[in-house]
């Protein structure tokens, strides 16, 4: 089991920008992939960012340049670092934990975080 805590979303301007944090507790260092999903209203979620325990990382080409996923040294936390936020960014961000043992995939998520970009 994989717990996760989701922090830092919030109000920013147009151009501003913001870093998402997510911290795993339990069963951390199984988890294989660490990712960001977002949802904005009426839209389906959508991959934002995502980051292997090789290091491979994965980005939406519309963020491409402008956010960084990572994660710390002790590999239990990671962010999200968004800049140049546009109006359209704006949604709920929620972080992703992906474990992989012999009983299978397994998905735990973040309680979600709203992001809201101001013109």
């Amino acid at each position: 089991q994989v717990q996760l805590v989701e922090s830092g979303g919030g109000l920013v301007q147009a151009g501003g920008s913001l870093r998402l944090s997510c911290t795993a507790s339990g069963n951390f260092l199984s988890i294989d992939t660490k990712g960001w999903y977002r949802q904005a209203p009426g839209m389906q979620r959508e991959l934002v960012a995502a980051i292997t325990s090789g290091g491979a990382v994965r980005y939406a080409d519309s963020v491409l340049g402008r956010f960084t996923i990572s994660r710390d040294a002790a590999d239990n936390t990671f962010f999200l670092q968004m800049n140049s936020l546009r109006r359209e960014n704006r949604a709920v961000y929620s972080c992703l934990a992906r474990t992989l043992s012999p009983l299978g995939a397994f998905e735990y998520w973040g309680q979600g975080t709203k992001v809201t970009v101001s013109s």
